[in-house]
């Protein structure tokens, strides 16, 4: 098979062993740097054209998308144009833009009624009282729509600095979630990585002393995690809900059952496969080689 794989580098950890695994089973992987295509937009001919180089349909047998949150409305246009070609996308431009948008996929979780910690949202400061009493009161997580691995994310511990906090984010025009903080949760969370509707490996995560935020880039340790049959089945349920085939579903333990923090469309590799001793991108691979097939976008015209 010929794979495409979308990255900005193909030094880091996760291109790099997905083009390491696809190579011993045998397939030819190019890396495209998404911000550095350009599209021929035609209803008889789309292509992509990287640098010196013209694709059709024809020259990629599949497409795995590792598009980074800051260029999500590049790289799902470069996605998007893929998929017009009939190229096969492990994961589909609405499904990527749907799940970076927390707001959106907070909401889609909620009506199909995956748990999720309490949130509420506003835009104006006048509602800053109702969205802490919508939470359960200080503590509680306030959260920037736009943050990733853990920035723009500030835990409250009181009403009055939750008031300061959410005020200042405010005054500098930013969206943002007020979240209940889940105590019992006690700084760790689980990482699930679902390939193909099923959970193929999974971690915990524990935030350092001192810290509440467990991301590995903050600090945080990860350890192997034995997974109840209901956290297994919410971190399923989530990537079904947001349609991506390949993603980390973030989760919390809560008193009153597993709570989804987020749904993670560019999962990285590093920090789970090492916990688990699994080999995912070999299995992200297999996942490509048993359903690439042309022309099987299911999201097509509902971009």
């Amino acid at each position: 098979m010929n794979i495409a794989i979308l990255s900005r580098n193909k030094k880091l950890y996760s291109t790099s062993r997905l083009i390491q695994a696809a190579e011993e089973r045998g397939h030819t992987v190019r890396v495209l740097d998404h911000l550095h295509c350009f599209m021929d937009i035609t209803s008889d001919k789309p292509s992509i054209h990287y640098r010196d180089s013209e694709f059709a349909a024809s020259d990629f047998d599949a497409v795995i998308p590792r598009i980074g949150a800051s260029v999500t409305f590049y790289g799902t246009a470069v996605v998007r144009q893929f998929e017009m070609m009939g190229a096969y996308c492990v994961n589909e431009s609405v499904a990527i833009s749907r799940s970076r948008d927390k707001l959106r996929s907070l909401q889609l979780l909620s009506r199909k009624n995956v748990g999720i910690p309490a949130t509420a949202f506003a835009n104006t400061p006048d509602n800053i009282d109702g969205l802490i009493r919508e939470v359960g009161g200080a503590p509680c997580v306030i959260k920037l729509l736009e943050g990733t691995q853990g920035i723009g994310v500030v835990l409250a511990e009181t009403k009055k600095a939750a008031e300061s906090v959410i005020q200042a984010f405010m005054g500098l025009n930013s969206n943002i979630l007020v979240q209940e903080f889940i105590k019992e949760a006690g700084g760790a969370d689980i990482r699930c990585l679902v390939v193909g509707g099923k959970v193929i490996a999974a971690m915990q995560r524990q935030a350092p002393e001192g810290e509440f935020r467990s991301n590995i880039h903050r600090g945080g340790s990860a350890k192997l995690v034995k997974l109840t049959p209901a956290e297994r089945r919410t971190a399923v349920n989530a990537a079904k809900i947001m349609g991506l085939n390949v993603c980390g579903v973030d989760l919390l333990r809560s008193e009153r059952g597993p709570l989804v923090m987020e749904v993670n469309s560019s999962p990285g590799l590093r920090g789970i496969e090492t916990a688990t001793g699994k080999d995912v991108a070999g299995l992200i691979i297999e996942f490509i080689e048993k359903n690439a097939k042309p022309a099987q976008t299911k999201t097509r015209g509902k971009g």
